[in-house]
């Protein structure tokens, strides 16, 4: 076997140092150039980036080593279907664009929890799901996105996996931690880049290799593995010999891996989880310059998101039928993703802490504190993904990858329904989205716990898991959790009083244009915080000029704000007013509209090509 050589000759080596070092003065120039001082400049961007940036960083936060290695594996076993993930997004980020991300603009919130709070009052939503996403990051994808990128960097380099680890954190934390939003960004961009052209140079050896695209038809359906006896068992036959709907994207409604209606509407209700309501990816888009500037973003995603299908997905097949590394390149590529999706979700986990759990621990705490804070998190979190990784070696079985994919099929559809409801239906109100989340939740959790106990399966020692819990796909499952939400959702916000108009005046899409005045449903709550900050810019003007050495490290972190003029009251109206502002000059909004036509048209050439 070849793959315990380790990288060790100077082009490969030099490759992987480039590539860091590139990185960091990418990172350090976003700090630079950024104001970071304040909440909105840290976590926000400032409400400044570009289209580029933009989409570049949703691709990047979207892939992460995660995928690369899952998705890859899972085509060689079972074929181009695992493509169908990525293509349907290519709907769903005209769907983010276009219809979610104008209210939450309209809404004026930095984080999602905070959207629910304002359309539905109350504390309790707004806990649950910032404490649920904290956990579904923790331990679904920063965990998954660590290991499969120190397993991978373990083979290359033979350094120890935790030496591995903690160089890889350290350089990520540098710059998430000090440069905020606008320095994961750009350095997102950066490594999109070289991801894709990375991967563009392996898929080109790789198709070159089998010969062409007939060739590797024809290839990955006799590629069966030589040594087919495991122990004293013969495996069967399906086990081991390429399904015989390999090149289909829509399969066998009953006994297809990826039945076609789980594909459609099932994970149509993942990604609507996943990209419209997902705090990583929203937040990319609320820090766009104008609505215009996001919805390009979105589309440039969009046409980014066709990719995976031919650099991932199908030399994932190809490595079925041969083993070939151009080793330094590959690792540039999955370091890239693997600290691209690190750093979005430290900075959008800190975000979601800061905004909406510390600010209900600590009443009234000043800017700075919200600063640092949110940087105190992401240590924690660092720290608390070191410590995570034994636990997801020992699971190291290869089923861990399943247990993530399905983990979020448990828990995502519940919050879907709620957001779903919550913009397009204006009669739902906190109740009913409470216990709505609540019965998802416990649905949800039963079916994931019977699956921890029992274990997932494989082909070869199917799981005993009694039919009526885990025989449903986990794609239906997912719909029918939605279902099942959804009517709860409905029934008990039937049975309870509305919410008035009036605290929903461009919260919900039947309102979005109303120019009314809307009064908050927190609305004393955060008079009387306004009215403690103004006491508290008048005791930090007293202080006195700090000196050099605390300027410096003020800097570092970000920490300098510059004391603007105080803000008169029509003034703060005004920049409240630029800030929910989600108009478009005529000439861009309608070269964006075409675009995501055309998306939508690639979309379903690209499905009806390959079903």
């Amino acid at each position: 076997m070849e793959s315990n050589i380790r990288i060790n000759n100077p082009a490969d080596i030099s490759v992987i140092v480039i590539y860091f070092l590139v990185v960091l003065a990418v990172g350090l120039w976003a700090m630079y150039s950024t104001n970071r001082g304040t909440v909105g400049g840290f976590f926000l961007a400032g409400r400044s980036m570009v289209w580029w940036p933009i989409g570049a960083s949703l691709f990047a936060s979207n892939i992460g080593s995660g995928h690369f290695v899952g998705i890859a594996g899972t085509a060689a076993a079972t074929g181009i279907a695992i493509g169908g993930y990525e293509w349907n997004a290519l709907v769903f980020v005209v769907v983010l664009g276009w219809l979610f991300v104008p209210i939450y603009i309209k809404a004026g919130v930095v984080t999602m929890p905070e959207y629910l709070k304002k359309r539905f009052g109350g504390k309790r939503i707004q806990v649950y799901l910032s404490v649920l996403s904290l956990i579904l990051y923790i331990f679904t994808k920063i965990s998954a996105d660590i290991f499969s990128g120190a397993v991978f960097i373990q083979l290359a380099i033979g350094l120890n996996l935790y030496l591995a680890i903690i160089i890889l954190l350290a350089i990520t934390a540098l710059y998430t931690i000090t440069g905020g939003l606008a320095a994961v960004i750009y350095t997102d961009t950066l490594q999109t880049f070289i991801m894709v052209v990375g991967s563009f140079i392996l898929m080109g050896f790789a198709f070159s290799e089998v010969g062409g695209y007939e060739d590797f038809m024809q290839k990955y359906m006799n590629a069966i593995p030589s040594n087919i006896s495991y122990g004293n068992i013969t495996i069967k036959e399906e086990c081991y010999t390429p399904r015989k709907d390999a090149f289909h994207l829509f399969r066998d409604a009953v006994t297809g891996d990826l039945p076609w209606p789980g594909l459609v509407f099932g994970l149509s209700i993942l990604a609507l989880w996943y990209w419209c309501t997902d705090q990583v990816i929203v937040q990319r888009c609320l820090s766009g310059k104008n609505m215009s500037h996001v919805k390009a973003g979105c589309i440039m995603c969009g046409y980014l998101k066709l990719l995976p299908m031919f650099i991932i997905v199908m030399p994932g097949m190809i490595s079925r039928i041969l083993y070939t590394g151009l080793r330094g390149l590959m690792l540039s590529v999955m370091l890239a993703s693997l600290m691209s999706s690190l750093t979005s979700i430290f900075n959008s986990a800190s975000t979601l802490f800061t905004m909406d759990i510390y600010t209900k621990i600590r009443k009234r705490p000043s800017e700075k504190e919200l600063m640092l804070a949110g940087r105190a998190f992401m240590l924690v979190l660092i720290g608390i993904s070191i410590a995570w990784v034994p636990v997801v070696q020992s699971a190291q079985s290869g089923q861990l990858f399943d247990y993530i994919q399905s983990v979020t099929s448990y828990l995502g559809p519940p919050i879907a329904a709620v957001f779903l409801l919550a913009v397009f239906c204006k009669r739902v109100n906190e109740q009913g989205a409470f216990w709505g989340l609540m019965v998802g939740l416990l649905t949800g959790l039963s079916r994931m716990i019977a699956e921890f106990a029992y274990g997932t399966g494989n082909c070869v020692t199917p799981s005993n898991c009694p039919f009526i819990i885990c025989g449903i796909h986990y794609l239906y499952f997912a719909m029918i959790l939605f279902g099942v939400s959804s009517i709860v959702i409905l029934a008990v916000s039937f049975m309870t009083k509305p919410i008035p108009d009036v605290h929903l005046y461009r919260l919900c899409w039947s309102l979005r244009n109303s120019k009314e005045q809307r009064i908050d449903l927190d609305a004393d709550e955060e008079q009387d915080q306004a009215d403690e900050k103004d006491e508290e810019s008048v005791n930090e003007e007293s202080e006195e000029e700090p000196g050099c050495f605390k300027k410096a490290y003020n800097w570092f972190c970000g920490l300098d704000q510059q004391k603007g003029p105080k803000l008169s009251k029509e003034e703060e109206e005004a920049l409240k007013k630029k800030l929910t502002d989600t108009s478009e000059v005529p000439l861009w909004r309608n070269v964006v509209n075409i675009n995501g036509i055309i998306l939508l048209a690639v979309a379903v050439f690209c499905h009806a090509f390959f079903a």
